[in-house]
């Protein structure tokens, strides 16, 4: 006994040492969670402010392409009036010359360009005369009283005042007029070999052009080049600030997104873009908030990852910790009747016991402990079977009042030396022969019986009773020991569970014959039930279908 004693303590240590093993793997794993989650915290927190950042960059960045945009259109428009009027208004001198006036005319024929409304010179050689260009007739006619006139002699009046001081201009250049926003002008002045100016040549521009073909296909071609420009609106508004009507160019609400100065011709007008959508601010919290989100995703898949990985490590290590469990409370199981076996084979051996009655009770201890022993083998070997799916009945007519009486048999003498009472009660009405595998359900019920002997506290009844109940036949064991929590009430049919009562701690078991009970059961279309109250007992039952037909039968076969 000693032997035992220290064989048990023993296991107790080595379980405490696995214990203790475990729980260390447990906190280095959440160590290690810890570990990979806070740099992942300070990556989200660091990407936002930089993502925050990049937003108010964007929006800038945004911006400043929009404005780049109008300084494009607008540099456009003043360039195709510098090339036109470059190629119209660039005069030789010599044609300014009283007799040579009609050679002007060839010459504005020959450069005819769109973009202009009137052409016209004036010969400081020929007393200031002013001429306008006449497309019909390609001559020079002289001046009319006209608003278009007065627009022109305006815009020369600043050139006499200059010329009258000094009449040389060493460089050249044209000037834009715009102080009769109706008639724009451009003048050029025109120097000979001695830089001394001989006349202007000049256009007065054609707005309805610049409104209807012009800026349209500017605007149109570089919107193209910007990109989410579909919900961009073009906004053009002259001196006034009055929205001007451009032909094909859609109309946006009041409020400008960017707006700059026109140059050149119309450089007194203003363009501005609108629109909600091309808010460079909205722009930008949208790319902040798909970057933030797609961030945030993948770090919930990457949590999600690490959770599942330490999720399963979890598993593995209660997994490893139960079948220590396991292994041990096997141990204990197998040892205590292969000692009985020995003890009383020993005093059968040394010829102790001459009684014959002694010898018959001997006999029966040691095919107790045997049968004990073969059921807890059988519990693993199917447990092994099961698991590997390889398990299967064999079902055949049986009359289950008799399988249930040769299984109390069985553990009579197993009650009997440990002080339990069996109290049986058999059906009021003969059941009718079933359908099942005898063996399978005899060692279901010698399992609830042996977890009822294991479990009683003080009160060493157990009952037994076979009934009828409609088409199903039950069978329950109700035992008046420590009961069962109700929480747990259904998880003790789950493979090595055991209920966290303290008193389940010093019971030795190995956690599969109620789990082993369900399945042999639920094999024969059947259920299985428990009803407990801690302190006070456990009554576990199974019912059992009276017609095969009724139920669905797992595939028949040899038991193996």
């Amino acid at each position: 006994m000693a032997r035992n004693g220290t064989r048990d303590s023993f296991s107790s240590s080595e379980l405490k040492a696995v214990e203790r093993r475990v729980l260390r793997r447990r906190s280095a794993l959440w160590i290690g969670f810890v570990v990979a989650l806070v740099p992942l915290v300070l990556l989200l927190v660091f990407q936002s402010l930089w993502l925050a950042d990049l937003e108010n960059s964007s929006a800038l960045a945004r911006k400043a392409t929009m404005h780049h945009f109008l300084e494009a259109v607008s540099k456009e428009t003043h360039v195709y009036y510098l090339k036109i009027s470059e190629r119209a208004l660039n005069v030789p001198y010599e044609l300014f010359a009283p007799n040579a006036f009609p050679k002007i005319g060839l010459h504005f024929k020959m450069k005819e360009i769109k973009g202009a409304r009137r052409l016209f010179v004036i010969s400081l050689l020929d007393q200031g005369k002013l001429y306008f260009y006449d497309p019909a007739t390609q001559a020079m006619l002289p001046r009319e009283f006209s608003a278009e006139t007065l627009a022109v002699w305006a815009a020369i009046a600043p050139w006499k005042v200059v010329l009258s001081k000094n009449p040389k201009l060493e460089t050249s250049t044209f000037s834009v007029d715009l102080r009769d926003p109706g008639n724009r002008i451009i003048l050029n002045p025109i120097t000979d070999e001695k830089w001394r100016v001989v006349g202007f040549a000049g256009m007065i521009v054609d707005q309805e052009f610049f409104e209807d073909q012009l800026l349209p296909k500017v605007v149109t071609t570089i919107l193209s080049k910007l990109s989410g420009s579909d919900d961009l609106v073009f906004v053009v508004r002259d001196q006034n600030g009055r929205t001007v009507p451009l032909s094909g160019c859609e109309q946006g609400p009041e409020k400008d997104v960017v707006r700059a100065p026109m140059t050149f011709v119309f450089a007194d007008w203003t363009i501005a873009l609108q629109g909600d959508y091309a808010s460079p601010e909205r722009w930008a919290r949208t790319n902040f908030a798909f970057n933030m989100t797609l961030s945030v995703v993948l770090a919930l898949v990457l949590v999600s990852g690490i959770v599942l990985a330490l999720r399963s490590a979890s598993r593995e290590m209660k997994l490893s910790t139960m079948k220590n469990d396991f292994v041990s409370n096997v141990s204990h199981e197998l040892r205590t009747p292969l000692s009985s076996i020995r003890v009383f084979g020993e005093f059968m051996r040394l010829g102790r016991v001459t009684d014959p009655d002694k010898v018959r009770e001997y006999g029966e201890y040691i095919e107790t402990e045997s049968r004990r022993l073969t059921q807890l083998i059988n519990n693993i070997l199917d447990f092994s079977r099961i698991e590997s799916g390889r398990r299967v009945y064999r079902f055949e007519p049986t009359d289950l009042e008799s399988v249930v009486a040769e299984t109390l048999a069985t553990f009579s003498v197993r009650l009997r030396s440990s002080g339990f009472e069996l109290h049986f009660e058999p059906p009021e009405d003969d059941l009718p022969t079933m359908v099942l595998d005898g063996n399978a359900i005899g060692r279901a019920l010698a399992n609830l019986l042996d977890n009822a002997v294991k479990y009683s506290d003080g009160d060493h009844t157990i009952k037994v009773e076979l009934k009828r109940d409609g088409d199903h036949a039950v069978v329950s064991v109700t035992d008046h020991g420590i009961g069962i929590p109700r929480d747990e009430q259904q998880r003790v049919f789950e493979r090595f569970h055991r209920v966290s009562t303290g008193l389940v701690h010093d019971v030795k078991g190995s956690g599969l014959g109620l789990s082993l009970v369900q399945h042999i059961v639920e094999a024969h279309g059947g259920t299985v039930a428990v009803e407990s109250e801690v302190g006070k007992g456990s009554t576990f039952s199974f019912r059992l279908p009276l017609d095969p037909s009724s139920a669905e039968l797992e595939p028949g076969g040899d038991t193996p």
